[in-house]
This record gives C-alpha cells, sequence and structure tokens, in this order.
C-alpha cells in the first residue's frame, strides 16, 4: 500500500465498504479499503450467505419428507453435515470470488488487512502500517451479544459466528432468542433432523402479532418446540447443556444463543478523532457524518437496524456525501425486511399498531394467502398479505407472510418510494397466477371499498342505477 494521502478511507470491508468503495473508485478517488478480518463481512462469511444456503439444505429434506402430499413416494433423508458444510463453504467461495483482495486492487483501490485504529481525525494505523485520508467511513459492523445469564460461560455454545461450521448433526438443539437469526436457525436444524426448542416471549418480536402467530403454528407443526419464556440460565447436565426457565427445563446436545448483535466498536481509539459514540453505536447525522466532519459511519456500527441491504445503500450514501457536493439522507422509512423462514416474513413502513397510533383513522386490510391462485397451486396455504393505508389510500406499510414474501414485498417498496396510492396497485395489471396478484387483489378491494364510501359511494352507486 502507498504512503501517500488517500483521498477516502474505509474501515471495514463488508457490503458498507465494498460499495462504498466501488463508487469512491468509479468517481476517480484514491481510495484505501481497511479490514480486520476477511473482506466481504458478516454477511457473507456467517450471516446471510451460509443461513440462505443452510435454509435452501433443509428445504430439500423437508421436500422430501412430505413428497407424499403430491402423489411422490420418497425415503426419508439421511443428512450428512460434512457435506451440507461443504455446500455451505462452496456458495461461501462463489460469492467471495468478486470481492477478493485481488479482484478488488484490478478495480483500482488499495487493500490493507489488520487491526486498524485512528492516531488523528486523518490519520489510521493498520497493523504497524499508517494511512492517512482526506475522508474516512467507519463500517466495522457488529458481533454477537452474549447476554447475561448465570451457568453461559461454563458450556460451550455457538453463535451465527461459529454454526455454520457446524459438521455434526445434534440429535437435540435448544435456541435462545426469537429473532430472524434464532427463528431461521432453529427451522433448518429442525427440517434437517434435529429436535428443536426455542426459549423466546414471542417470535419476531418486531413483527405483526399475526405474522408472527402464522410461523408459530407452522413451526410447531413441523415438530419444533417452543418455550414462550426467556432464557433464566444455563447448566452443564453431563456432556449436555440443561437451558433453565421460569417453569421449564430443556436439555440439549447443541446450545445456539441468538440473542442479537451490537456494534463492533473495540480497538478503533474513537476518541482520538473526537468522534461522540457510546455502547449503542456511534452518532451520526441525517446524512451519516460523525461529530468530526470528515468522517462517517453507516450500517450496522450506527447501532440502528442491521440489514446488509441498508448497510450496502447507506455505504453508497456515504461515499457520495464525503466525495460530492451537497448530501443526500442516510436514513429512509421505507425499509424492507425479510426473515427468510418458511413462509417468508416480509415488512415495510408501519406495522398496524404503528400505523394506527399516528393515524387513528388508518384501514387496515388484510387478505388470506390461501386466497391467492398461485399459492394455492403450491400448496403455500400459510400466509397473509396486509396493508396499511391513510384513509386518503397513502401506503403507510405492509407485511406479506408466504413462501415468496421477499419478492412481492417489493411492489409494495416501490409504490411507497414513489408515493403511489393503494389505487394504483389495484388499477396495474399483474400477471395471473403470481403471489403478486394477491396484492392487487387486495389492493383493488381497498379501493373499490374506498370509492364506494360515504357521499361520494352514494353518487356512483346512483349515476351506476341510470346508466344501467
Amino acid at each position: 500500500m502507498s504512503a501517500e494521502t488517500y483521498d477516502f478511507a474505509i474501515i471495514g470491508a463488508g457490503s458498507v465498504g465494498l460499495i462504498a468503495a466501488d463508487f469512491a473508485v468509479n468517481l476517480g478517488a484514491r481510495v484505501a479499503l481497511l479490514e480486520r478480518e476477511r473482506i466481504g463481512g458478516d454477511c457473507t462469511w456467517s450471516g446471510c450467505v451460509p443461513s440462505k444456503s443452510l435454509l435452501k439444505v433443509a428445504k430439500v429434506a423437508h421436500d422430501l419428507r412430505s413428497a407424499s402430499t403430491f402423489g411422490i413416494q420418497s425415503q426419508p433423508p439421511v443428512v450428512d453435515m460434512v457435506q451440507v458444510r461443504k455446500y455451505l463453504r462452496s456458495t461461501i467461495q462463489q460469492i467471495y470470488q468478486g470481492t477478493t483482495p485481488e479482484a478488488l486492487q484490478q478495480k483500482g483501490m488499495d487493500i490493507a488487512l489488520g487491526p486498524v485504529k485512528f492516531v488523528d481525525l486523518h490519520t489510521l494505523l493498520v497493523g504497524a502500517q499508517r494511512v492517512t485520508a482526506k475522508k474516512i467511513l467507519i463500517a466495522t459492523g457488529a458481533e454477537p451479544v452474549l447476554p447475561w445469564l448465570p451457568g453461559l460461560s461454563e458450556v460451550s455454545f455457538s453463535t451465527y459466528r461459529q454454526i455454520f461450521e457446524n459438521d455434526r448433526l445434534p440429535a437435540s438443539m435448544v435456541v435462545i432468542g426469537g429473532g430472524p437469526v434464532g427463528v431461521e436457525v432453529a427451522q433448518a436444524y429442525q427440517r434437517l433432523g434435529t429436535q428443536v426448542t426455542i426459549f423466546a416471549e414471542r417470535l419476531l418480536p418486531k413483527e405483526e402479532p399475526d405474522a408472527s402467530e402464522i410461523l408459530r403454528r407452522v413451526l410447531e407443526r413441523e415438530g419444533l418446540r417452543i418455550v414462550p419464556e426467556r432464557a433464566l440460565s444455563v447448566a452443564r447436565s453431563g456432556n449436555r447443556r440443561r437451558v433453565h426457565s421460569q417453569q421449564h427445563q430443556v436439555e440439549c446436545d447443541l446450545l445456539f444463543v441468538a440473542a442479537g448483535r451490537k456494534p463492533a466498536l473495540d480497538g478503533l481509539n474513537l476518541e482520538a478523532a473526537g468522534i461522540t459514540y457510546s455502547d449503542r453505536g456511534i452518532e451520526v447525522n441525517s446524512t451519516l457524518q460523525t461529530s468530526t466532519s470528515t468522517i462517517y459511519a453507516a450500517g450496522d456500527v450506527l447501532g440502528g437496524e442491521q440489514f446488509s441491504h441498508l448497510a450496502g445503500w447507506q455505504g453508497f450514501q456515504a461515499a457520495r456525501n464525503a466525495l460530492l457536493p451537497g448530501s443526500n439522507a442516510g436514513f429512509t422509512s421505507v425499509m424492507p425486511r425479510v426473515t427468510f423462514t418458511d413462509p417468508e416474513v416480509a415488512q415495510v413502513g408501519m406495522t398496524s399498531a404503528e400505523a394506527l397510533a399516528a393515524q387513528p383513522d388508518g384501514v387496515v386490510s388484510t387478505w388470506s394467502i390461501d386466497r391467492v391462485d398461485r399459492a394455492v397451486c403450491d400448496n403455500d396455504r400459510d400466509g397473509m398479505i396486509k396493508i396499511i393505508t391513510t384513509r386518503a389510500g397513502t401506503i403507510l406499510g405492509a407485511t406479506i407472510v408466504g413462501r415468496r414474501a421477499g419478492e412481492a414485498i417489493m411492489e409494495i417498496v416501490l409504490a411507497m418510494q414513489q408515493k403511489l396510492k393503494v389505487h394504483d396497485l389495484a388499477s396495474t395489471i399483474h400477471p395471473y397466477p403470481t403471489y403478486n396478484s394477491g396484492i392487487q387483489l387486495l389492493a383493488t378491494e381497498m379501493a373499490v371499498e374506498h370509492t364506494l364510501a360515504g357521499i361520494s359511494g352514494s353518487m356512483i352507486r346512483t349515476a351506476s342505477r341510470f346508466a344501467r
């Protein structure tokens, strides 16, 4: 790496760093990309890529077991976790190939690997090497939260950092935590043949209660056990672990702790650059600028919503704001999220509770997934489409539960981004049969109800009678 001053130095080569560096290089900036561990971050190595690959493997096993539903007889699957781990590694490597140090250097950026810390507001140490930059972006991501549980430090357990390297299928497993990571891994292992128990007061607590209830019903039907209580302690039980709650205790061969993530700030020496932060993350303004005007931060290190797609989007905005005149907002209310269980749970904007608190006269309409013809054809009977609007039809939020919810939600995301109303969804021709045709059907129902309500509705009905 050159000793010259860079236009832009980026700390962290995950989703934020990779997109920010790529955009900065295209602007003609001299870019240094600095990474403590592995390029690609959690998403590539221990998050999105291996978890979705594991879910695919588990779905294949589940489909084999349930093939008789479709008139196909098959043998129960035999799961070889060594081969499963090999498959996960192969998907990681294929995606990683485009972001190796050699591939990134060919794009025109300099790469340095090693621990990074600030010397002053323009100077960084990467190992023993000094890097100077006019502008800096902090994108160090997050790391697993380990809850305070008596006995946890005395037993072996996995977080998302280790679970995808497992090469043995345990007979039993306990998952502590009912968030997206916990329920995805829990369903995957249950489908592979492990008896899984989740300790969580509620599954997916940030989602609509009826969405959480649909998922709970599906998981229990597949044999997964749910203890609706917080885990209070952990203890050894021979070669096993025993998890206690207020009223239950469950022994297991594998303990998976999915209690959330916290910003990764250790060792950065942020004080040397005058950056304001707390245990909750780095403080930034609306354009992702820290308390030091030449330094920006984006992604999970901010301590807010933790999604790879949000991180990448913020990486682009931060690079744009650092290197071009003017500034773009680094936050948006139109932020989709997806939990990739089967069925998937996708959400954008406000939940119904949030929307009705802000708009007491708002409209909440729900369409069961078994009224969507394509879902019926696919035997996808557990799910719903929920759209929340103002009285005037402005879309405030939506939740979709179904096997293709993550794809279907994008229609509503785009509509909200472009400030379309529910009647715009209704009046757009949708191909049939698709999952998105369910959105059109629900939107049509909502638009018709709105049109025929009140005095204007009476006038329309009267005009209809004269036109017959």
